[in-house]
């Protein structure tokens, strides 16, 4: 089992989201940014860390969104999404194709690794209530 952790970075009423390079697995698919945990680290160190590495910001990191479970054909995956606030610094394209801040209206209009399609669901429901609460 791989444990990775990815980040729920709103701004207002935007998330952002990246975009994998071409040549990587799952290329050009849309992501939630992160990695996976490093033996010794938190989840959340691993988070900073990969922020950093990948789009050159520092990350305040919040409270767990949530956490799925995804069989890939080669690997299994844990992934727990946080939700996170950029502490300083711009996103930088360090790694990725590119990176877009979108609403949740807007998920659809993206293909997302298979992995998200759990969450994206979540953020869905969770966005529909709070529109038909106010």
């Amino acid at each position: 089992m791989t444990e990775v952790v990815a980040a729920l970075i709103w701004d207002k009423d935007k998330f952002m989201i990246c975009q994998r390079p071409a040549h990587k697995a799952r290329g050009l698919l849309w992501e939630f940014v992160g990695g996976k945990v490093e033996p010794g680290e938190t989840k959340q160190q691993t988070l900073v860390r990969e922020c950093q590495e990948e789009l050159a910001i520092t990350l305040d990191v919040g409270d767990v969104f949530m956490d799925v479970t995804h069989e890939y054909p080669d690997l299994t995956v844990h992934l727990t999404l946080f939700h996170a606030t950029i502490r300083e610094g711009v996103p930088q394209k360090l790694e990725h194709n590119d990176i877009r801040w979108i609403t949740v209206g807007e998920i659809d209009q993206y293909d997302f690794c298979p992995v998200d399609e759990t969450i994206l669901d979540k953020l869905r429901s969770e966005y529909h209530m709070h529109n038909t609460h106010h």
